[in-house]
């Protein structure tokens, strides 16, 4: 799945992505360290992997969207 970066916090190495429908999602430490980024900036295109649907929907994974 696709998403667009929020927010990032690196000193905690989380943050939140917006869905393409507008939804922002939170994303914890783990599933940025298991994606491999260093730094992540509000507008980047991500892919995510997640877990569950509706409220207990949970990314397991962000890194780039390359093409």
């Amino acid at each position: 799945m696709q998403a667009t970066a929020y927010t990032y916090d690196p000193e905690t190495r989380s943050g939140s992505v917006l869905l393409d429908d507008g939804t922002p999602v939170e994303f914890s430490t783990a599933a940025f360290d298991a994606g491999g980024l260093r730094l992540l900036r509000p507008g980047q295109r991500v892919r995510i992997e997640t877990e569950g649907n509706g409220e207990s929907l949970r990314i397991t994974l962000v890194t780039l969207q390359t093409f």
